[in-house]
């Protein structure tokens, strides 16, 4: 939906609104994060899109169809099947038949990918606090909430203006 550049106050000598401002500083802060998130899962061979998958699996034991987790992830589903592929590849994750819908893949973490994710999670948890230590509990809250209107407003605007 939307593309930015970044610096854009370089790049864009006019005056800008103060949405669109806030736009390129959340994109920015996102790429900033992911990109700093790579150094934390690197070492364990992981991406951030296979560690979300682990994170999402976690704490559900009995898995989820493929389908539902591209849906949590907001990913492509061909985009969550070739990734997939190479985590099956890894032991990471098991697909199986849905017991009632041989159509349906169920996807649970193997043990091997469970210790993976509970050897990461309390690692990334700390890296979080670290970062997310500069806020006060007031602008945390405030900025979640901030951020959930605005990720609801996007998703309005795409359903307006789908093709």
């Amino acid at each position: 939906m939307l593309t930015y550049q970044l610096k854009s106050s370089c790049l864009h000598p006019m005056k800008t609104a103060p949405g669109y401002d806030l736009v390129i500083r959340l994109l920015d802060t996102a790429n900033t994060l992911v990109r700093e998130s790579r150094r934390l899962f690197r070492p364990h061979g992981l991406t951030e899109a296979q560690f979300n998958v682990l994170n999402v699996l976690g704490p559900a034991p009995a898995g989820l169809s493929q389908r539902e987790l591209s849906d949590v992830l907001v990913v492509d589903r061909s985009n969550t099947t070739i990734m997939l592929q190479r985590m099956e590849e890894n032991g990471w994750v098991r697909r199986s038949p849905h017991p009632d819908d041989g159509r349906i893949q169920v996807v649970t973490l193997t043990p091997t990918g469970r210790r993976l994710w509970q050897k990461v999670l309390p690692q990334y948890v700390a890296a979080v606090a670290e970062v997310t230590a500069v806020l006060r509990n007031a602008e945390l809250t405030q900025l979640m909430a901030g951020c959930e209107k605005l990720g609801r407003s996007a998703r309005e605007w795409g359903s307006r203006h789908e093709n």
